[in-house]
């Protein structure tokens, strides 16, 4: 047994319809935007640096660069580092690339890191001197099952 629809008033309405009347819209034109140099100094001006490589200077800063980096490194690996100022970065290249998350005390992470800058090591390093001494202290030469 089949019911019928019911009647929602507008039947007539999609007789009548005719699909050539709904044509899009033609596009509006893009609002104009003000030169690419401009643009760049007003983002210097608030301070946003752009990720875009810039063209090298002179040849003799493009030779001098290499060298800049190595001075920054090691800048930013220099135990030297006042009270307050927080971590000191510790990137550098290990070879490591397994990571290990621990959840600790805030001052456990804090003896960690002076104990590490103290030593000059890495974090990494340090967790792997950490280990080497625990083992030796445990007696065991390797890790017990």
């Amino acid at each position: 047994m089949a019911r019928e629809r019911a009647d929602l008033g507008f039947a007539d309405a999609l007789e009548t319809f005719d699909p050539a009347d709904w044509t899009p819209r033609s596009p509006r034109p893009a609002p104009a935007r003000p030169p690419a140099a401009e643009t760049r100094k007003a983002a210097a001006a608030a301070g946003f640096r752009s990720r875009e490589p810039q063209p090298a200077a002179d040849p003799a800063a493009e030779a001098a660069a290499p060298a800049l980096a190595a001075v920054e490194t090691v800048a930013e690996t220099s135990p030297e580092r006042g009270a307050g100022q927080g971590p000191r970065p510790r990137r550098r290249r290990t070879g490591r690339t397994a990571q290990l998350n621990l959840k600790v005390r805030p001052e456990t992470i804090e003896a960690f890191y002076a104990l590490a800058d103290r030593q000059g090591w890495g974090l990494g390093e340090a967790f792997e001197h950490a280990l080497r001494a625990l083992e030796a202290a445990a007696g065991s030469g390797g890790p017990q099952k």
